[in-house]
């Protein structure tokens, strides 16, 4: 009896026991994960109601399974495709924050240069007239230089600017010396008197020091911008690779084969995919730091602590006084050329019946209120104030972008895999490249090198990635082009592309432009000039920020009224 009853309790177990296993082996809904595939845009032609076998499955785990294999095959470049989303979106703003200061920092400078020209223009021709509008062109091509250096052109400034006076004391030299005949030859040998007897007083050695370092660093800081952008835009576009994609779909979608399309990767877990996928990425970070920190001194100097109410004399009033000077010293200047040149001949015309010590009579003084020169579009210098301050205000937000853009490289895994957003914030209850439940594997260091020990992504360490690697030397060449700027030192970018070429704004540089670069003095030699007031100005170029001018304050000079500042000058 017994014997029967404990035969009787085993059949009912395996009974139950049999019951359960058929239980557990029955194949759930995929009704979840068809909606959530739909909802990617995918057709659920062929997608499977309910679980089946996954033997066919190539990245997500193989059992019972709702994707086919041409399923897995679209979810696996659908996971390619929102990597891609997810490195663009995540770069979005500190991409376009060197597009868009980019842009504003070159309209403010070219803005203050264009009405500078024109409150010269202004100027000249209502106080010289017909002798001023005869010789516009050594003033015209002055701002020209000065536009096709910063926007890129192979303008050495310091030979410009001598050669600009040079023309000038020509002119000049002609004008208050009219009775003679020189020939081209003559007035050639005056121009090699120019720094030797300074017809033009001091303002020459001081309009060259403060204009070189000024548009040396405006240049630079401008084509860093650039250099920024262009690298920033480059490193967005991922080289996906075969390894990274299989990793993306394994965290991204396998967790839609196994029924739970709503279920977020493991916070770590995503760590580590990341930092697999964008390895080559976090190793621009160091680089790119240095060349963050190297804007920032440059922006430090384009700022200055100079203020809008104590400005120096625009370029016309200190051209004006350097003219002055000239006709003060005419006679002394004309006896030394002719002395050293030779004795000219009579033109056999002589003075003009107004004199030129009439021509030169009127000394500049401040203007006031109602004299203050207006630029061709009626608008008054009130307007290069204001443009002035925008400029101000705009140096430093971009320092401010400038210093949350550090470490963004290696920091763009964290960012893409922040919790609640990417990731689960429960680590118990997320997907751990299995089933749900918590991740255990560590996170790896970030990096080329680290990732020998990746547990999610293969990454072959001893190949790295040929566009990072240009992207690197692109900004170790644009970091020692900013530091030698804030020393007042200049380096040429050659376009390997298109030599001649001086287009762009504010870099001369395009997509193809290499990073090449050729460093030069910014002394130009002249032949038989005593030259050493002008080498200690250069020397003086080549100190701290702490004692160079603003770039603002020289842009200033060159356009804004004669200030409490004008004993500097005098």
């Amino acid at each position: 009896m017994y014997a029967m009853w404990r035969l009787q309790v085993a059949l009912c177990t395996l009974s139950v026991l049999s019951l359960s296993s058929a239980g557990e082996s029955k194949a759930r809904s995929c009704s979840e994960a068809r909606q959530a595939y739909t909802a990617k845009g995918f057709s659920l032609v062929n997608v499977p109601h309910q679980e089946i076998s996954g033997e066919h499955l190539r990245v997500c785990p193989q059992g019972y399974t709702c994707c086919t294999s041409e399923m897995e095959d679209k979810l696996h470049q659908q996971s390619k495709l929102e990597f891609e989303n997810l490195v663009k979106n995540s770069s979005h703003n500190m991409r376009t924050t060197f597009v868009s200061r980019h842009k504003k920092f070159d309209e403010f400078f070219l803005e203050l240069l264009d009405n500078s020209e024109k409150s010269l223009n202004s100027m000249f021709t209502r106080t010289y007239g017909k002798l001023y509008m005869q010789n516009s062109e050594v003033f015209q091509d002055l701002f020209t230089e000065l536009k096709r250096y910063y926007t890129g052109g192979n303008v050495n400034l310091e030979e410009m600017l001598n050669d600009f006076w040079s023309r000038l004391l020509e002119r000049m030299f002609q004008l208050l010396n009219s009775q003679y005949h020189f020939t081209d030859d003559y007035l050639e040998c005056v121009s090699k008197y120019t720094d030797q007897l300074k017809p033009f007083g001091d303002v020459p050695r001081k309009l060259k020091a403060q204009v070189t370092r000024a548009f040396i660093a405006a240049r630079t800081f401008v084509q860093g911008l650039m250099v920024g952008r262009e690298v920033a835009n480059r490193v967005a576009k991922v080289n996906v690779l075969p390894a990274c994609v299989r990793a993306l779909t394994k965290m991204l979608y396998c967790p839609y084969c196994r029924g739970m399309p709503g279920l977020k990767p493991c916070h770590n877990y995503c760590h580590n995919v990341m930092r697999g996928c964008l390895a080559n990425q976090a190793d621009l970070d160091a680089e790119w730091n240095l060349f963050i920190d190297a804007m920032l001194l440059v922006a430090d100097r384009l700022e200055g602590p100079f203020n809008i109410e104590a400005v120096i004399e625009p370029v016309d009033i200190k051209i004006s006084d350097a003219i002055m000077t000239m006709q003060d010293n005419s006679m002394q200047v004309s006896a030394k050329v002719f002395q050293g040149c030779g004795q000219p001949k009579q033109s056999g015309v002589g003075r003009s019946a107004r004199g030129i010590s009439d021509v030169f009579s009127g000394r500049f003084r401040p203007y006031t209120p109602e004299e203050r020169p207006t630029t061709a579009a009626g608008t008054s210098l009130d307007r290069l104030r204001v443009v002035w301050r925008t400029m101000q205000h705009s140096v430093i937000d971009i320092k401010e972008r400038l210093k949350e853009s550090k470490r963004f490289w290696s920091n763009l895994p964290d960012d893409i895999c922040a919790k609640g957003k990417l990731t689960e914030s429960d680590e118990d209850q997320c997907w751990n490249s299995h089933t749900k439940g918590r991740y255990f594997p560590e996170v790896v260091g970030e990096g080329l090198t680290n990732q020998v020990s990746n547990p999610e992504v293969d990454v072959d360490i001893t190949r790295p990635d040929t566009l990072i690697r240009q992207q690197i030397m692109a900004l170790r060449v644009m970091t020692n082009k900013l530091k030698n700027a804030y020393n007042g030192n200049d380096i040429y970018f050659q376009d390997s592309s298109d030599e001649g070429s001086t287009s762009g704004s504010g870099s001369g540089c395009s997509d193809g432009c290499t990073t090449e670069f050729v460093f030069v003095g910014t002394e130009a030699p002249v032949i038989g000039a005593d030259r050493s007031d002008e080498r200690a100005a250069a020397a003086a170029a080549g100190k701290s920020f702490s004692s160079a001018p603003s770039l603002v304050l020289v842009v200033a000079a060159l356009t804004l009224p004669l200030g409490a500042m004008q004993t500097q000058w005098r």
